[in-house]
């Protein structure tokens, strides 16, 4: 796993209005802050990705939110 800080290569904006976390979107530019760490995963990361509290991880174009309710979704667009 790589411990790529994306804030380097991207910027990111909130995603407006807030989608509900029951149904959380997903899509190449788009991507989960995790509230509690503050660490950004893609939404759907094609190689293995987690954030350091583990409330996201993934890999293989599927991320898996233990907590949906502590995410929040942006678009990412490159620097």
């Amino acid at each position: 796993m790589l411990n790529i800080d994306l804030r380097k290569i991207y910027t990111f904006y909130p995603v407006e209005p807030a989608p509900d976390p029951s149904a959380l979107p997903s899509g190449g530019d788009l991507y989960y802050e995790c509230l509690d760490c503050t660490a950004i995963v893609n939404s759907v990361p094609h190689i293995k990705a987690a954030c350091v509290c583990g409330n996201l991880t993934g890999g293989g174009g599927k991320l898996t939110v233990k907590n949906p309710a502590r995410v929040r979704v942006v678009r990412g667009k490159l620097k």
